[in-house]
């Protein structure tokens, strides 16, 4: 309701601009995970297509950078999962960015090398997003069903 308007929607104060509507909760919940999916996205692109990669000091984790690529892949399938674009496009979208990402690394960059290990890595990524995000969403909608009557924020 507007505080320019009365019950029966009216003009109470004519010529005022009536305030703008206020986005559902559940809109404003959808932009926060577009804008979640869109950066996970622009960090994956960072990692994945920077044509050197930075040496940072103290890194010498045996099998650091496979954890990264898991990560970065597990990162974008669950905030994909979580924006509600349907399972199929965001797992394809992995399996395809897996590959296509160690091939464009291997014949673009010259300081960067395409590895297989580093396919097994992004797609267990995906595998390991899309099993948190059922698990998230099996957690939510227990929430929802145990508590009912409990006012929703």
């Amino acid at each position: 309701m507007s505080l320019s308007r009365d019950l029966d929607g009216r003009d109470i104060l004519p010529g005022m601009p009536a305030a703008p509507p206020v986005p559902p909760r559940r809109a404003r919940r959808g932009r926060a995970r577009t804008a979640a999916l869109l950066a996970a996205l622009a960090v994956q692109a960072l990692v994945l297509y920077l044509p050197v990669v930075p040496a940072a000091p103290g890194t010498g984790v045996p099998g650091a950078d496979k954890i990264t690529h898991a990560a970065i892949f597990a990162l974008v399938t669950l905030a994909g999962l979580a924006a509600g674009l349907p399972r199929a496009v965001v797992v394809g979208f992995g399996v395809v960015h897996a590959v296509v990402s160690e091939l464009v690394q291997d014949t673009v960059f010259a300081n960067r090398s395409g590895d297989v290990l580093d396919v097994v890595a992004d797609l267990a990524g995906v595998a390991l997003g899309v099993v948190v995000a059922r698990w998230l969403a099996r957690r939510r909608d227990r929430g929802r069903a145990g508590d009912d009557t409990s006012p929703r924020r």
